[in-house]
């Protein structure tokens, strides 16, 4: 079902889980949610400012957020106050379940970023992802994960960068 932007905005409560527990909860704007694909836009919920050292999130920043019910990651459209893109951060994680207003999200440790101009791709967190041990508890998982990563890296590397993923 897609969300009628002429509506006034649905809010969902987006929960990511990390390792059986709750990471972060936090509001945000329903967009679209076309069975597969859903996509929300929420302020930067983390506390403060974190600075990766690449890219900085600030409480100003604006996140427009696609996770998938049939695919094993996320894509977040990072954008800052005057509306620049800054990147795009990508979380591995089991596909998306929604359930009325909540949508849950369990975050497998590996992240990819895409800088703005497509010029810094980097994998990260790969060392958590090692000592999670997804690969001894839930090899199909894990497989699936390192999988999803590959596809990402490609996806960002090319010309169109997420373009085609993201319409």
């Amino acid at each position: 079902m897609s969300v009628n932007s002429s509506d006034a905005p649905r809010m969902v409560e987006v929960v990511l889980v990390k390792a059986g527990r709750t990471k972060i909860r936090y509001p945000a704007e329903l967009l679209q949610d076309d069975g597969t694909r859903i996509a929300v836009r929420a302020p930067w919920a983390g506390a403060g400012v974190r600075d990766f050292g690449f890219v900085r999130f600030e409480p100003s920043d604006l996140f427009t957020e696609y996770y998938w019910r049939d695919r094993w990651y996320s894509v977040k459209e990072v954008r800052g106050i005057d509306g620049t893109v800054k990147g795009w951060y990508c979380d591995i994680a089991r596909p998306a379940v929604r359930s009325g207003a909540e949508l849950v999200v369990e975050d497998l440790d590996l992240d990819l970023w895409r800088s703005a101009d497509g010029t810094d791709v980097r994998r990260l967190d790969e060392d958590e992802f090692a000592e999670s041990g997804l690969a001894e508890t839930d090899p199909e998982a894990a497989s699936a994960a390192l999988a999803a990563l590959a596809e990402l890296e490609g996806l960002a590397r090319a010309d169109d960068g997420f373009t085609h993923l993201l319409t």
